[in-house]
């Protein structure tokens, strides 16, 4: 691979750390790979101690009250450090080739945005910047000539073996079930987020966790893969394969069907984006098929996990009820951790939101939003209307 330099969005999370795993390794075996920036949310420790590690030129956190604990955490290091969203927003337009967009939510649009504005390469972990504002990141990436490569393992593996959109009939995105895949809805309802946050094979942040309980990560991913793929609703699907060795599917006209395979390993797509065009030796478990003896698949049950049709109905709608899906889910899945509510009430939290937006603020999902403004409004708009329903529902 040739040299690099990077920045990481999201350092001090599951993300961001698997990234920084991915860079010592190759650095080991001398690998030019130089860290521009780092940035986090809140986690001063965390920041101080990768830029120990990364010697990056700039280190940010969002947390702007946290200004002179990361100034003192850094310790008088050679680095530029800032706190605050512009300081977040200044690390991803800061002169990196590649560039790591691994905020949680929508708070990662901004430095998303700011990344492909500039014309890097973007390594997007952030399925929220798509959720949200699809149309709109795709354009501004044509605009910048910005390549975005996704690092969820399912899109990475689509874009791995998506040889010509025109002749897919379809493309399966494939779902581990979560920790909840054979419980019955009684277990489900007395779930608390330490079982939802208990995934089978994936060591994850608590959010994208629950929503992997949820299947609702599912759903975002199907709105995430119909923009970047440039693929409608009805071509798209989702089988439940609770060993997480095949990511996805694509199925050609001809009646063939391509899966990638890897071992359930953040590692192989981070390393797969950071050394694109060409490949890099990492140390992931290699994936021994005689081993695991056995790879099964069910269809989801939707009356179990309503967020995924919630979802897919959102992408059929347009991309207004992606935002304000996301922006509900994100409320939805802070209240079920606060108490507030159980966890089959987040799909019904987020599915009430939908239907209230639509009837009363935004008139109709039909028309896309024409400005990143207007995605802002129908987020802001979301959020309000789903804690006045939590609060209402508050245990």
């Amino acid at each position: 691979m040739t040299a690099r330099r990077v920045s990481i969005l999201g350092a001090t999370g599951s993300i961001g750390r698997s990234t920084v795993a991915v860079i010592e390794e190759l650095r080991a075996q001398g690998k030019e790979i130089e860290v521009e920036a780092i940035a986090a949310g809140s986690d001063v420790e965390g920041i101080a101690e990768l830029a120990r590690r990364l010697r990056p030129a700039f280190v940010a956190v969002a947390d702007e009250s946290r200004a002179d604990d990361l100034r003192a955490a850094i310790n008088g290091a050679p680095v530029a450090v800032a706190a605050g969203r512009g300081a977040v927003i200044e690390a991803a337009a800061r002169p990196a080739d590649w560039v790591m967009a691994a905020i949680v939510g929508v708070a990662g649009l901004d430095s998303t945005l700011a990344a492909i504005d500039r014309g890097a390469t973007v390594a997007i972990a952030n399925k929220e910047s798509f959720a949200c504002a699809g149309p709109l990141v795709r354009d501004a990436a044509a605009r910048s000539g910005a390549v975005i490569l996704p690092v969820d393992s399912e899109h990475n593996a689509i874009f791995q073996v998506l040889l010509n959109v025109e002749r897919v009939e379809k493309v399966t995105i494939t779902a581990s079930g979560g920790p909840f895949r054979s419980a019955s809805l009684e277990t489900m309802r007395a779930a608390t987020p330490a079982q939802a946050c208990a995934h089978p094979n994936w060591s994850m942040g608590a959010k994208i966790s629950i929503d992997s309980a949820t299947l609702m990560n599912k759903g975002l991913e199907l709105i995430e893969a119909a923009y970047l793929f440039d693929l409608p609703a009805e071509r798209l699907d989702v089988l439940v394969h609770p060993q997480s060795i095949v990511h996805s599917l694509v199925h050609y006209a001809d009646g063939s069907v391509l899966a990638h395979m890897a071992a359930p390993d953040m590692r192989t797509p981070i390393a797969h984006t950071l050394a694109w065009p060409d490949r890099a030796r990492v140390s992931t478990p290699r994936l021994d098929l005689a081993k695991t003896g056995a790879l099964t698949f069910e269809a989801p049950d939707v009356h179990r996990f309503p967020a995924l049709q919630l979802a897919r109905t959102a992408l059929e709608a347009g991309p207004k009820a992606s935002c304000a899906l996301n922006a509900a889910n994100e409320i939805a899945v802070a209240a079920f951790v606060d108490g507030q509510i159980g966890f089959l009430d987040i799909a019904r939290l987020v599915g009430e939101v939908l239907e209230q937006l639509e009837r009363k603020e935004l008139g109709g999902f039909q028309k896309s939003p024409s400005s990143f403004d207007e995605v802002r409004a129908i987020d802001q708009a979301a959020r309000k209307t789903a804690r006045a329903i939590a609060d209402g529902w508050r245990h």
